[in-house]
């Protein structure tokens, strides 16, 4: 590795820099490294002198080009394969030291009826890598499993009457009544309060998506400590930013947002406006990553379980609001009382854990995050009104089959 410094995230100039601690350089695996996260992690990797290799299908659902981005290729290893092609896999091991394995299927409402895709690619590709790791000849020491804030469903809730408690997903006929919020599953109160989530917490995924996340935490940890091998879970909770695959439906609310804002629809928000994510910028999510695959010494005997978030919550209503203010135009929001099985009320992190071993918190507020966002999106307002509406397409698909409702 170069000697310790710092080093400035190569996409968005004159943000974050992240402290690298000295010491040599890794030869490391990042599968899923042509996406969003990935790609971002595995360049920053290789600026900083290690030796990387990249693995990742180039799914068109999140691609728009089916090859590798010149910025990767000029400096890391691609291989074009999918992670459940055991010799493309084992080809892709050969001399790895770190496994960063961010490939996944993601998108918790497309999840709830590709029930066997999901699981295929998720829960059996990862099991298919592990197995490599275990019967094959390999170097591997450190699996660092990107994780997702769905495994814990609803979070922790405070109730003047019990204390702490974790409410089961909401029914169905609650949800058709429009009642939102949480109740306590003890007393009954309704007026309890979300608090954040430690990782400690009840894990209660609610989505199929969910599911496979919680089965790929399970797979690395129990093969981790029977090999005795280093692990670090992350557990990331809604991560945005420049580079967000826009057309993808899947991507999150505020890339849904912004395409609507920006086409001059209205923009609708489920339930009463007041669902809450934690939204964590693409920076300080790559800054945490990378210091779980090169930080000496951690992962073991036991896997590390990390929250990577903002520490805050923020409504999908205030989503929308920062977006028009951001754009500096006047705000088109309904509400809907429409509902999507499968979604969580509210879940925020507790990122405590996260300064106390990885030495880092988060550095981007959600309002200048969004500023990043929309400066580098206003760029691909052309790729937008060009591209056919795909998040029109997903909601046909859930309501056609029973899953999105009014």
């Amino acid at each position: 590795m170069k000697n310790a410094k710092q080093i400035k995230l190569m996409l968005i100039p004159d943000t974050c820099y992240l402290i690298i601690i000295k010491g040599e350089a890794l030869k490391i695996l990042v599968t899923g490294g042509a996406g969003f996260i990935g790609s971002r992690v595995a360049r920053v990797l290789a600026e900083l002198g290690h030796q990387v290799r990249v693995l990742d299908n180039l799914s068109p659902q999140v691609h728009e080009e089916a090859a590798f981005p010149a910025e990767l290729t000029e400096s890391i290893e691609c291989i074009k394969a999918d992670l459940r092609d055991r010799d493309a896999v084992q080809h892709a091991l050969e001399g790895i030291e770190v496994v960063a394995h961010l490939a996944a299927e993601t998108g918790t409402g497309q999840s709830m009826y590709r029930i066997r895709h999901y699981s295929d690619v998720n829960t059996t590709g990862t099991a298919g890598l592990l197995d490599i790791i275990v019967n094959e000849p390999n170097s591997v020491r450190r699996i660092v499993l990107s994780s997702s804030r769905a495994v814990y469903g609803e979070g922790p809730y405070n109730c003047p009457n019990c204390g702490i408690v974790y409410p089961p997903s909401r029914s169905i006929s609650q949800l058709a009544a429009h009642e939102w919020e949480m109740n306590c599953p003890r007393c009954g109160q309704v007026a309890i309060a979300s608090v954040p989530t430690t990782e400690e917490a009840l894990l209660q995924p609610q989505s199929i998506y969910a599911s496979t996340k919680q089965s790929q935490e399970q797979l690395v940890s129990i093969t981790t400590q029977a090999r005795e091998l280093e692990a670090v879970i992350l557990r990331y909770q809604n991560v945005y930013g420049p580079g967000q695959a826009l057309t993808n439906p899947y991507t999150g609310v505020i890339c849904a947002f912004f395409s609507s804002i920006i086409q001059g629809k209205t923009v609708t928000l489920f339930e009463d406006g007041e669902i809450s994510r934690d939204f964590v910028f693409i920076d300080d999510v790559v800054n945490a990553t990378v210091e779980a695959i090169i930080r000496p010494e951690i992962g073991a005997p036991q896997p590390l379980f990390l929250n990577v978030g903002m520490g805050a919550r923020t409504t999908i209503r205030e989503v929308a609001q920062t977006l028009y203010e951001t754009l500096e135009l006047p705000a088109q929001i309904e509400v809907s009382g429409q509902y999507r099985l499968g979604d969580v009320r509210h879940c925020y992190a507790d990122v405590t854990r996260l300064e106390q071993q990885l030495g880092y918190t988060p550095q981007f507020s959600f309002v200048a995050g969004i500023r990043q966002f929309v400066e580098w999106a206003l760029t691909q307002r052309d790729m937008i009104a060009q591209s056919p509406d795909r998040l029109e397409q997903a909601k046909a698909e859930l309501i056609a089959r029973n899953l999105f409702r009014n």
